[in-house]
């Protein structure tokens, strides 16, 4: 056995799978509908999504940062190799939702090298796109040991070349949720690379779920973002299921029914945040008519509503046909009307909601807690 192999499904496993398949079809009719909203929602979902991702390798960066590194604006907090690991990773997965877009997906050994090369090419030490020269080693820094040991690098090129043998032979759109988490697993225990190995699995995975089809916007089908939240979880699975060497005989049913799991959980956050959306973007349009505002502002306006922090930059890069001296004016006229407040002076300065604003904000979310679940587990 040359590759770890997916579990034999039991019913509560074939039920659970449903259950997410159900979601991702709820939110794919959410996207398709003309909801003006739902472009916002995608952008900054691809933003935590990079951030989340990150996250895991110890490159830790705000949400804002994250999301202006979309369009390569200036970070505000951002350390500089956080900096270049997050915009790195960001091209990586910007080519993989234009792949997705494909008619067939061309999954091959080149186009993983590709993407380590987009994800690593700020530092050459790191052997950006070619397999690691020798061994490789996990090390849990907090216990001070090893806890897995990857094959032999010799053998690296045949196991990856055999595993996108086996994703392109493999149907996607008959088990999507399951052929993506194994070519995870799979990828992240053979450790292909000298660094990265974590962030190339997670971004294999986002690919083949993008070209499933699964979910209209793959930026919401993703689980980078739940994975960046619960990473003590992430690593204890994978170190039950790699039991310390390359073991492909090992049993995958708890590295599935966690990933089936995450799936459920991060569908029903964006379930939640695409209500919030809503109701922000439709009370941002009311405020904005109301106090005799350019139309463009309600965008803005929602992006701040959100919980995120804005800055002119920002306001920029979401409204990119205006130069600052308008993000400016626009801005101010924000702050004038009772709906923006302001913080820090001159560059550090960013606008976050009203008091007045924060209130409405806290309703809303009030009235979302009540009617959608905050948290739940398709086993149950």
């Amino acid at each position: 056995m040359s590759l770890f192999r997916p579990p034999p499904l039991d019913g509560k496993d074939r039920r659970a799978m449903e259950v997410v398949l159900d979601q991702h079809r709820e939110l794919r009719y959410q996207v398709a509908a003309p909801r003006r909203w739902m472009g916002l929602l995608r952008r900054i979902a691809l933003a935590r999504a990079v951030r989340g991702s990150n996250t895991i390798e110890g490159f830790t960066v705000t949400v804002d940062d994250a999301f202006a590194a979309l369009d390569d604006q200036e970070p505000a907090d951002a350390e500089d190799l956080a900096w270049h690991a997050v915009r790195g990773y960001r091209d990586a997965m910007t080519y993989v939702l234009q792949l997705a877009k494909r008619d067939s997906l061309p999954v091959n050994s080149e186009t993983i090298l590709a993407l380590h090369f987009m994800m690593q090419q700020y530092d050459l030490e790191k052997w950006p796109g070619r397999w690691r020269p020798g061994q490789v080693f996990v090390f849990d820094g907090a216990n001070e040991e090893i806890v897995y040991v990857g094959p032999d690098a010799e053998l690296v090129p045949g196991l990856v070349d055999e595993l996108v043998d086996e994703l392109n032979t493999t149907d996607l759109k008959s088990a999507p949720l399951i052929t993506a988490a194994m070519a995870h697993l799979n990828l992240v225990m053979i450790h292909p690379f000298k660094d990265g190995n974590g962030r190339m699995a997670r971004c294999l995975q986002t690919l083949l779920l993008a070209a499933s089809g699964t979910a209209a916007a793959p930026e919401l089908a993703s689980i980078e973002e739940y994975l960046g939240t619960h990473e003590l979880d992430y690593y204890r699975v994978l170190t039950e299921v790699g039991g310390g060497k390359w073991s492909p005989q090992r049993d995958t049913k708890p590295w599935i029914r966690f990933t089936l799991t995450a799936h459920h959980r991060q569908a029903l956050r964006v379930e939640r945040r695409a209500a919030m959306a809503a109701r922000l973007w439709m009370r941002a349009e009311d405020e904005i008519a109301k106090a005799k505002l350019p139309e463009r502002c309600v965008q803005p306006l929602t992006y701040c509503l959100s919980g995120l922090y804005l800055r002119n930059s920002t306001y920029r890069q979401l409204v990119p046909e205006i130069n600052q001296n308008v993000a400016s004016r626009d801005l101010n006229e924000l702050v004038k009307a009772g709906l923006l407040a302001t913080e820090g002076e001159k560059r550090g300065r960013r606008y976050i909601p009203s008091p007045t604003m924060r209130d409405v904000v806290l309703g809303f979310r009030e009235e979302v807690n009540r009617r959608l679940p905050a948290t739940g587990d398709p086993y149950e």
